[in-house]
């Protein structure tokens, strides 16, 4: 059994690099004449466009060429634009697709389904996409990003989903505590046993990190943060999913923090085994995550039945500044969320909000600060950036509790002095949190008077904001595709949302709308306008990773190719050639073969960039929290300045708030399914369909299913569809699902709380 190894996270700072082969002299082909056609790919955001922003796509073709020509036609196969193909490559990409050429398509704004044909000097077509408003663009993304949160759940309180998940690892309700071993390489451990220290302690729940079944507070509470924030920036218009799963992952951070002893737990369960053999880790095994509690297999003991709590520092113990900053965020934002509704809440947030940021060791942080174990996994070297994320958050919600606020205001511009003057040099990611804490800063800040003598100013917070957007578009200038991020090293996806992120906090914060081409820019490279001409989030667009390293997903796939959608999922991305040396390695015993061939995307490598769709592709191909939480946090973001919602310029009272498109009048609908009756024998599954329809063709409406017997799941792919659009539909009878006739309900739920509901009697036999 191969060992598979976790990605070791992401290296700070996008890398200014010049792409090669911007110059016409550089082409080894020669341009043909315009009778000559030769053949292209044409890479666009697969997902769509809002009517007045930037609208660019790529032709990608196999030797040089002039006088091509581009008509974009809709549904019915008119043309609603037409023109000419830039005359000028941007560079050349690798030696397959010597050309790649700009297709400027702005004037087109009319709402409706299209796609793109390239004729004349190359033929090529583009997948098809949409022009739709901001509430149908930027919801569904939100929205299906939640639903990865959802499948990530642990514990009791799961959802089955599409992948029919089902409660898992009871047995961290009562886990021991372990010392924190020591490691020989990477995650191996060097001691031949672990030293428990402690417990039993209640860490059941909270949410997988990754394809695997750890659980990291470090990664919990980035992921908890950005839904929060994500959840204040849209107000009414966030999805009724995203408040719910918020608070999934507050309750986990409320049992790893104890108040009471001071403690604050690190990790639950061990990557790897041991170096004698004497025990296995979590990525030692591929299996199901509710077949762990009932292994009893001994040298499987930390890795499944047993597994193991690890604590950040010994109980009333300083705790590692970066930890203390970004848990006590979590808990300070939940507290802003919920102060209107339910004060009592918001204050027992605010009080672990604040006990925690009083444990924090700004004084003599430790070396290499605390993450993970090993540190490997999240190698970390700022913390001026979460203390101030920390104090920041706590700051408002002061404000909003009625407290005082001075002391947070001051420790947070302290710590924001700190990073300008030292940490500089990232944008908003797992391991960057300054652009947040900077645009709450400036508006706690703003709520407090402005006042005077701080180590830092608002001014100073914006140009910070300004540089690390500007950080990415210098990038972009000089990418063939406008890539901002950097597509050769890990999380490139990660960081290209924290730049859609950063250039909304930034518009919000100056009104400068200077960036917003280069924002549009960098959702459409996420979503398919890249070399690849695939979308890294899954369930977006037409092509989308079917593969991840994910285990529930892999084990529920089908050998014809029906695996669920791990809806929403958002991959590390493309990485550099140099993380693929000795190639894919082994299959781990019962992984799952995909149908394609994992590498069918070799074709489009180049300029240091690789990507592959297979389970065993950790490097670019495994989802997490930090990856889907920033795709939340950016899409929420850019909705927000779009409509001018409660996180946009002027918060609230702008289109987005009330009785404007996507919440209140005009969006009442029906929810339907295609069948009302359908028989299925134990075993096996039926497929049907659930369709949505009204008036308002932008308004998103989240889907649930209940009333389903004991062994059978339903699977809703996607979870959450905007008007006029289908959901699959699987219903699944496991052998022992009790013969009879059940009554099956599709509730559609959209945002502002209307429903509708669809019944389907389901006869098992």
């Amino acid at each position: 059994m191969t060992s598979v190894r976790r990605r070791l996270g992401g290296v700070r700072g996008i890398s200014v690099l010049v792409a090669g082969g911007l110059l016409a002299a550089l082409f080894a082909a020669a341009i043909r004449p315009a009778d000559a056609a030769v053949t292209g790919v044409v890479r666009v955001d697969q997902v769509g466009f809002l009517a007045g922003e930037s609208k660019q796509a790529y032709l990608m073709t196999t030797a040089a060429t002039a006088g091509a020509k581009f008509a974009v036609v809709d549904v019915n196969g008119g043309t609603a634009l037409s023109g000419e193909v830039g005359a000028t490559s941007r560079g050349s990409w690798n030696r397959t697709y010597p050309a790649v050429y700009l297709i400027d398509f702005k004037a087109l704004t009319k709402p409706g389904t299209y796609r793109i044909e390239v004729t004349g000097g190359a033929t090529a077509k583009s997948p098809n996409f949409k022009i739709v408003d901001a509430p149908a663009l930027y919801g569904k993304l939100v929205a299906d990003g939640v639903t990865f949160f959802q499948a990530q759940r642990d514990g009791r309180d799961v959802i089955a989903g599409a992948l029919g998940r089902q409660p898992a690892h009871l047995n961290d309700a009562t886990t021991d505590v372990y010392r924190t071993p020591r490691f020989k390489t990477e995650d191996v451990i060097a001691d031949r046993d672990l030293t428990k220290i402690g417990g039993p302690v209640d860490v059941e729940g909270g949410w997988y990190d990754a394809g695997d079944y750890l659980k990291f507070t470090h990664t919990t509470a980035y992921g908890d943060a950005v839904l929060f924030a994500a959840q204040r920036a849209l107000g009414s218009a966030a999805p009724p999913t995203l408040d719910a799963e918020a608070h999934v992952g507050l309750k986990w951070l409320d049992k790893v923090w104890d108040q009471s002893t001071k403690t604050l737990y690190l990790q639950v369960g061990i990557g790897s085994g041991n170096d004698a053999g004497t025990f296995t880790g979590d990525h030692d095994l591929w299996r199901l995550p509710q077949d762990d509690d009932g292994n009893t297999t001994t040298k499987d003991r930390y890795a499944a039945a047993h597994r193991p709590v690890f604590r950040a520092a010994a109980p009333g113990a300083k705790i590692s500044p970066n930890l203390a900053g970004r848990v006590s965020a979590a808990f300070a934002l939940a507290a802003q969320v919920d102060a209107a509704r339910d004060p009592a809440r918001a204050a027992a947030e605010f009080q672990a909000a604040t006990s925690l940021y009083a444990q924090a060791d700004a004084a003599s942080p430790p070396t290499p600060l605390v993450t993970a174990l090993p540190n490997e996994f999240y190698p970390e070297d700022s913390w001026h950036d979460d203390m101030e994320f920390g104090a920041a958050e706590i700051a408002l919600a002061a404000q909003k509790l009625g407290k005082d606020a001075t002391p947070y205001l001051a420790d947070a511009a302290t710590f924001a002095r700190g990073y300008l003057d030292g940490e500089t040099g990232d944008t908003f990611n797992l391991y960057d949190t300054s652009a947040l804490a900077h645009a709450d800063l400036i508006q706690a800040l703003k709520k407090a008077g402005n006042p005077a003598s701080l180590p830092v100013t608002p001014a100073a917070l914006v140009a910070d904001l300004k540089r690390q957007v500007q950080t990415g578009d210098s990038r972009a200038d000089s990418d063939i595709f406008h890539a901002g991020g950097d597509y050769t090293d890990f999380d490139v996806n990660s960081h290209t949302f924290g730049l859609l992120t950063t250039a909304a906090l930034y518009k919000q914060a100056s009104g400068d709308s200077s960036f917003d081409a280069f924002a549009t820019r960098q959702r459409n490279w996420l979503l398919g306008a890249n070399a690849w001409g695939t979308s890294f989030m899954i369930g977006e667009g037409t092509t989308f990773p079917h593969c991840p390293q994910h285990q529930v997903s892999n084990l529920r796939a089908g050998t014809d190719g029906s695996a669920p959608l791990l809806t929403g999922a958002v991959v590390n991305g493309p990485n550099s050639p140099a993380h693929f040396r000795g190639g894919l390695g082994s299959f781990q015993d019962d992984m799952v073969r995909c149908p394609s061939s994992g590498d069918e995307f070799k074709a489009f490598g180049g300029h240091g960039g690789r990507y592959v769709d297979d389970v065993r592709s950790w490097q670019t191909s495994e989802p997490a929290l930090d990856m889907t939480g920033s795709a939340i946090l950016g899409a929420a973001l850019q909705q927000a300045v779009a409509t001018g919602g409660p996180g946009g310029p002027g918060n609230g009272g702008g289109p987005g708030n009330g009785g404007g498109p996507g919440n209140g009048g005009g969006n009442n609908f029906t929810v339907s399914i295609s069948a009302p009756t359908a028989t299925v024998a134990a075993g096996q599954s039926a497929r049907l369909t659930v369709s949505a329809a009204g008036s308002n063709s932008s308004l998103l409406v989240a889907l649930q299913v209940t009333g389903m017997p004991g062994g059978m799941t339903v699977a809703l792919a996607p979870a959450a569809i905007i008007l006029g659009r289908d959901a699959r539909m699987v219903v699944t009878a496991a052998p022992e699902t009790p013969k009879g006739t059940y009554t099956i309900t599709v509730t559609g739920t959209a945002l502002g709380g209307k429903t509708s509901t669809a019944k389907l009697k389901l006869t098992v036999t």
